[in-house]
């Protein structure tokens, strides 16, 4: 199942080419189980906020809601991703975006067995925007993967932790969740959760993993996929944080698109 619609109606094929071959955007992706979303307020402010810096104008949150609304059509459980795109050198800069919304299978529900990471340095470009220049974070994923991880963990220079390659960490010393402190985005599953859970957020570094309990990584379609080690560091706590964190999300309510 994979349908898209611009604005609201059909995209077409010189839409999707535009979109293809102009890297100028963002975007966000939401599970939607039984006519549903967690944190659907939260994923409509991101698209407003991003459209207000990229675009120098916000999309509307309603209007987007009803497209979503529309493309899903009968379709009770999807992945949802709304894709707010525009720009490119041969277009006015003061020209608005288009708002594309695809919809595709929903992603399986519950964690997969425990993730090895590793880390890297690297820091994406305005880090705090989900946005659509994503070859730097698939280039690193590719590389872990091909080392044998599966996935990767971003550190700046200095070896402060800051985010995944499309999810955020956080980790466990004994008594709360610990969530670095960094240029990073703040991801919807994070943004819900971290109300709910006993918690602080400071830097981490590197050299401080070896201090701490468990880890787990947060993403849209699950609130704590376990990871077994980050580098040559393993961890004997991650099963407890894996469980406070399933426990929290269950919490969570689901708005009604």
């Amino acid at each position: 199942m994979v349908r898209a619609e611009i604005n609201g109606a059909p995209a077409t094929t010189g839409d999707l080419h535009r979109l293809a071959t102009v890297n100028y955007g963002h975007f966000t992706s939401m599970q939607v189980r039984d006519g549903r979303v967690a944190g659907l307020d939260v994923h409509l402010r991101r698209l407003e906020d991003s459209s207000r810096e990229l675009f120098a104008e916000p999309v509307d949150g309603s209007t987007v809601r009803g497209w979503i609304r529309a493309a899903l059509g009968d379709d009770r459980d999807a992945t949802v991703r709304v894709t707010v795109f525009g720009g490119g050198r041969n277009q006015r800069v003061d020209a608005g975006p288009s708002v594309l919304v695809s919809v595709g299978d929903p992603m399986p529900d519950g964690p997969q067995p425990a993730w090895r990471l590793r880390t890297t340095t690297y820091v994406r470009d305005l880090p705090h925007i989900k946005h659509v220049a994503t070859m730097g974070l698939i280039r690193h994923w590719r590389l872990a993967q091909a080392d044998g991880f599966d996935d990767a963990l971003f550190a700046d220079e200095t070896g402060r932790i800051s985010e995944g390659t499309a999810w955020n960490l956080a980790l466990w010393d004994g008594e709360q969740v610990v969530w670095p402190d960094a240029p990073q985005l703040a991801g919807v599953t994070m943004q819900l959760l971290k109300p709910r859970i006993p918690s602080v957020t400071r830097p981490v570094y590197v050299r401080d993993l070896a201090e701490l309990h468990g880890a787990v990584i947060t993403y849209s379609s699950w609130a704590g996929q376990p990871v077994a080690s980050i580098g040559e560091v393993e961890f004997a706590g991650t099963g407890e944080l894996a469980e406070l964190m399933a426990a929290a999300w269950e919490t969570v309510p689901w708005d009604v698109i």
